[in-house]
């Protein structure tokens, strides 16, 4: 079954240096209709101005992912990490027992990002953070794993967070095709960064998402030059 949700129909709050989609509920946006998809509880569209961003303040027990879509978010925490994180690259935070972090953009120019946030696997885990970077320029064959929690265990070349769930993109030619398996039990959320793509004959547009569930083999088809994010869950 998939389940196409336009980016129109998401719940929007214009703060001014901060323009927020939520696709599910989330702040002061509430729809009983939409409180997540499995162990995904948060995807946030976020268009920050520059200068501005997010002040200290804390969170537990949520593994959350930071995808950078254009410019640059700089992080700080408690834990003494600090980084910037730039278009292409990924963070993740696992927040376990409590730790209180700042994101801020502090370049010239305005920020996209998605910021994804997921229920750990159990409480209590340590806290920690990390980044690594998606080559979005020469990436346009198949799908790479950039972030994973699959079997609880790290795998190569991915960010590890505390859940049996896995963040992959691809950067999709117009006219390309891939195909991605998904296995028995498993669900999937496939956003388009950039772009629009057909799955399984069902058109998803730019920002827009698809709740997947109940398929065993999806044939991603790039309607436009794209950029796809996937999230592969429980």
């Amino acid at each position: 079954m998939i389940t196409v949700s336009n980016f129109q129909n998401f719940g929007h709050q214009d703060h001014g240096w901060l323009n927020a989609c939520h696709h599910f509920s989330f702040a002061d946006y509430y729809d009983p209709a939409r409180m997540g998809f499995g162990p995904l509880r948060v995807w946030n569209d976020d268009h920050i101005k520059a200068g501005t961003g997010f002040p200290l303040h804390g969170h537990r027990d949520m593994e959350i992912i930071t995808y950078v879509r254009q410019g640059a978010v700089s992080h700080e925490d408690s834990l003494g990490n600090r980084g910037r994180t730039a278009a292409g690259q990924v963070q993740v935070m696992s927040a376990g027992t409590g730790i209180r972090h700042a994101e801020y953009n502090v370049e010239n120019e305005d920020l996209d990002l998605f910021q994804i946030w997921l229920e750990p696997d159990e409480s209590g885990h340590q806290p920690r953070w990390d980044m690594r970077t998606f080559d979005r320029d020469h990436n346009s064959h198949g799908f790479v794993t950039l972030v994973s929690g699959r079997h609880g265990k790290p795998q190569p070349d991915s960010l590890f967070i505390h859940q049996d769930a896995a963040l992959l993109a691809a950067v999709m030619d117009q006219g390309q095709v891939h195909r991605l398996h998904i296995e028995p039990g498993r669900r999937m959320y496939i956003v388009p960064a950039r772009g629009e793509i057909e799955v399984n004959g069902v058109n998803i547009t730019e920002r827009g998402a698809a709740e997947i569930s109940n398929e065993s083999e999806l044939v991603l088809n790039a309607l436009v030059d794209a950029e796809v994010v996937v999230l592969d869950l429980p």
